[in-house]
């Protein structure tokens, strides 16, 4: 590996670095939200506040419900957005006790056709359905029935996007994983 491929990779790795400990906030902000909303619930304090012009997400107060919501919003987030992430360091999920004893051809070849027969197919279909699903929440300016959270576009927004990234980063794989299953390395 050259100093200037060395350097690209340490780069990289400290950008995976930086996303990964967002997500480790906004996985503590998940549990706090949690906790409040269960406190609040056994306190009886609904509203929590009441806002005299609409907020973006809140509307007019914050609620119990938009607890919940933003509960449901985190978890969309902390769950889908990274999963590219998880892809490209090889960290998703196999059936790891019969795949450690094979060969790095016949790896390479699983993997292949995994990407091939079911990520593939299942993203192409999956990415146009998450975008159309996104945009009637946006077109109908869908907000929570139970006086939670409005903007749900938002939320229904990061389906297609993390779909979007999980197909781009399966693509890229493509490459890598041919010339290994050639031995090519």
């Amino acid at each position: 590996m050259t100093p200037a491929e060395s350097e690209s990779r340490a780069g990289a790795g400290r950008w995976e670095r930086v996303l990964l400990n967002g997500f480790a906030v906004l996985l503590l902000l998940l549990m706090l939200c949690i906790c409040a909303q269960v406190l609040c619930s056994a306190l009886d304090l609904n509203p929590l506040a009441t806002f005299q012009t609409a907020l973006p997400l809140l509307g007019r107060a914050l609620t119990i419900n938009s607890l919940l919501d933003l509960q449901w919003h985190l978890l969309v987030v902390i769950g889908l957005l990274p999963a590219g992430l998880v892809w490209r360091r090889d960290g998703h999920v196999r059936v790891d006790f019969l795949y450690a004893g094979f060969r790095a051809r016949t790896k390479a070849g699983v993997d292949l056709a995994g990407l091939l027969v079911f990520t593939l197919p299942f993203l192409l279909l999956s990415v146009p359905a998450g975008w159309s699903f996104m945009l009637r929440a946006w077109s109908s300016s869908e907000m929570s029935p139970n006086g939670g959270l409005t903007d749900r576009f938002l939320v229904k927004s990061l389906l297609p996007a993390g779909l979007a990234i999980l197909l781009l980063v399966a693509l890229l794989d493509l490459w890598p994983l041919g010339r290994r299953l050639l031995g090519r390395r």
